[in-house]
């Protein structure tokens, strides 16, 4: 990265985001870049680093006002707050795509015609297929 202060769009080329995403942010109170002549934006290594927590977070699945609320707080336990709510989530959603995975790895593992009919993917899909209390 770059010292000396970019440009909107040198910040956007560098994490591969379209310049109005920044703009939205700046609007929600994410990001506060230095203006120069004309009110251009001219954002430091401190927003830059504001940006990849952003980008980051977004990539956790945090929403855009957890992530403000996350970076705008004083009060360590409010940050942390926002992060335990989210990192059960992060958790389940994480799970998931293990499961999905898994799932997934089965199948290219299979030689049945029929998938449905391998036990070892039927395996991976047993706790859902499980019906306990039939209708």
């Amino acid at each position: 990265m770059k010292s000396s202060p970019m440009t909107i769009g040198q910040v956007a080329d560098h994490f591969g985001l379209p310049t109005h995403a920044l703009r939205h942010w700046e609007s929600m109170g994410l990001l506060c870049p230095t203006r120069v002549a004309g009110d251009r934006r001219r954002y430091t290594r401190d927003d830059l680093v504001r940006v990849a927590s952003i980008v980051l977070m977004k990539q956790a699945g945090l929403p855009l006002p957890e992530i403000r609320e996350f970076l705008t707080s004083i009060h360590t336990t409010a940050r942390k707050d926002v992060l335990r709510r989210n990192h059960r989530a992060l958790q389940a959603r994480m799970a998931a795509l293990r499961s999905a995975l898994d799932l997934l790895e089965s199948g290219l593992n299979c030689s049945h015609e029929d998938i449905t009919t391998c036990p070892n993917y039927r395996a991976q899909l047993a706790e859902l297929v499980d019906v306990r209390d039939p209708l």
